[in-house]
């Protein structure tokens, strides 16, 4: 709980919370620690500075404060330290030092973005909203569904952070009935091209062939590109059939499986789109959320861009290095997938960020693995920046911690990960996927200098609150309110 009623939260969001993909997990010791210390820390330099504590916590000098705490508690905590947050001691107290190292230019561009549009008019809820009874949906508005809104997304995102663009990614909820149909997706990119002048938001239409039969799935797909601008499609490969029970894979390897993989992807590339987007990961017990087909489809299909959301990361398997004995865990199972098939760097495999950055910032020699394994096997240029906010609120204290994450010499030598460098960063941030995606990577304003940014940030009614579920009970509920959900 937070220790002041209208306390906004450290700006450094490290949960417990979820994106309700998996169940959220109870912050250790280590983290516990350095939040405590954080806080009183950030009490100090409030009075040092003579500032109002609530607009103080929404500072990049607060945000150095956290990841300063973070990082000396994980690296004492530690045997070999592998991972880093670089803050130098005067960013805990000098607003200028911090915003030099948290602060940035880059072009930004979020891959994964997800916004919930529900009908708010009482008189047509028909049954209580997921999140009523959990006070850390603190956005401002008296209802908490408002929360997940189109508005709240584009403030979140271009007002809150340093986002430059975003994709709205498809979530794995039935079609009929979705808070995120294309329509809404199409809509939220009308209305940012109406403020801004420039295609801030591309499209991720929803693919699930396994649902409805292939060739209704087909004819949809055709529909969908004449109708909208797609730049890709999501899919969901443990997404289960209501009708039928049934799962599918891009390659169509297990015989009893529904072979609708390479059908859907020879559609697209007929259609003109090369991009799929394919959920792997944070699937629990479903082995339909691995990435084992991502290597055959990948090798049958170069024409084909294979983007691989959360890189078949699962909150339950500890990162650590690639090995032989561990090659059917966490993200190895994607590695193994590529080397098996003889898919290499540089290739048409992309591995995405989302929930899984945000995850492993707090265990930074984690963070470390996870990011040394995509820059050896993947290569810088094939590794895209997502957030999938808005489950997590403003993306801006991830983008700041990867601002300051380094791998350790020690890692570089013991497991042969290169340098997490500026120049990976900013390729990481956005220039991978603007050249995917084939937009001007140019950062994108909306008028303001930065002193107004960070005076608008301060100043911003809603706190550091994260959005997402925070219990099971609450993922429970999430699951029940949006029927299908994988």
């Amino acid at each position: 709980m937070d220790r002041y009623d209208d306390d906004p939260g450290l700006p450094i969001k490290l949960g417990p919370v979820s994106n309700g993909e998996f169940l959220p997990q109870p912050l250790g010791p280590t983290v516990t620690e350095a939040l405590r210390l954080a806080r009183e820390q950030c009490d100090k330099a409030a009075r040092r500075l003579r500032m109002d504590r609530r607009e103080f916590l929404k500072t990049a000098t607060a945000s150095a404060i956290t990841l300063f705490f973070l990082d000396r508690l994980s690296a004492q905590a530690s045997a070999s330290v592998g991972g880093r947050y670089h803050i130098p001691r005067d960013a805990l107290w000098e607003p200028k030092a911090a915003e030099a190292w948290l602060e940035g230019r880059e072009f930004i561009m979020d891959v994964q973005g997800h916004l919930l549009e529900y009908d708010l008019n009482p008189a047509t809820r028909g049954r209580r909203f997921w999140g009523d009874q959990f006070p850390q949906i603190n956005c401002g508005d008296d209802d908490p569904r408002a929360c997940f809104s189109m508005t709240h997304f584009m403030e979140e995102m271009f007002l809150r952070s340093d986002t430059s663009m975003a994709v709205v990614s498809a979530l794995p909820i039935h079609p009929t009935g979705s808070p995120l149909p294309i329509e809404v997706m199409d809509e939220t990119r009308r209305v940012a091209l109406g403020l801004t002048r420039d295609d801030r938001i591309l499209l991720h239409a929803q693919v699930l062939p396994q649902v409805g039969g292939i060739e209704a799935t087909l004819e949809e797909m055709e529909n969908t590109v004449n109708r909208y601008p797609i730049a890709g499609w999501k899919t969901f490969t443990h997404f289960r059939d209501p009708a039928t029970g049934s799962y599918y894979w891009l390659d169509d390897h297990e015989e009893g499986v529904p072979a609708v993989g390479r059908r859907f992807i020879e559609k697209s590339l007929e259609l003109g789109i090369d991009i799929i987007c394919v959920h792997k990961g944070l699937s629990g017990r479903s082995k339909f959320g691995s990435p084992v087909d991502i290597g055959a489809v990948a090798r049958d299909y170069p024409d084909m861009n294979f983007v691989v959301y959360h890189c078949g990361f699962e909150v339950a398997i500890q990162e650590g290095p690639y090995t032989e004995a561990g090659r059917d865990r966490g993200v190895n199972r994607l590695i193994s997938s590529l080397i098996d098939n003889g898919v290499g760097p540089t290739s048409n495999v992309y591995g995405e960020l989302g929930s899984t950055w945000w995850y492993l910032m707090r265990t930074p020699d984690q963070a470390a693995h996870f990011l040394g394994k995509l820059l050896t096997h993947l290569g810088e240029d094939r590794i895209l920046w997502g957030t999938d906010s808005i489950f997590y609120g403003s993306p801006q204290d991830q983008i700041e911690a990867m601002r300051a994450f380094e791998i350790t010499p020690t890692f570089q030598e013991d497991f042969g990960y290169p340098a997490l460098t500026d120049h990976a960063k900013r390729r990481i941030f956005g220039l991978n996927a603007a050249g995917l995606y084939g937009v001007e990577p140019y950062k994108r304003w909306w008028g303001f200098r930065p002193d107004d940014v960070r005076e608008l940030r301060r100043t911003f009614p809603a706190g550091n609150h994260p959005l997402g579920p925070t219990t099971l009970q609450a993922v429970k509920r999430f699951h029940e309110y949006h029927r299908g959900w994988a």
